[in-house]
């Protein structure tokens, strides 16, 4: 079942930009908008996201310290 938003408020130039994106991709306002809402929500929030990056950092036990990665940076470029 689908449901319908409505967004209240939205400022012209950032209407405008939308509907040149969406007539970039020959697409409608509508179509565009689902489209990228789509996007979004199959994305972790920050916050999720912040908390995967932890979890894997804690099965790591390697260390690097800043130092040595940018020893290793400044290594490539010679």
């Amino acid at each position: 079942m689908t449901t319908q938003l409505t967004i209240r408020h939205v400022p012209k130039p950032v209407r405008d930009e939308l509907a040149h994106r969406a007539a970039r991709e020959r697409k409608s306002m509508q179509e565009y908008l689902l489209g990228e809402l789509e996007r979004l929500a199959r994305r972790p929030s920050p916050s999720e996201w912040l908390e995967q990056v932890r979890a894997r950092k804690a099965l790591t036990p390697t260390r690097i310290s800043s130092r040595e990665i940018l020893r290793h940076r400044d290594a490539d470029r010679r």
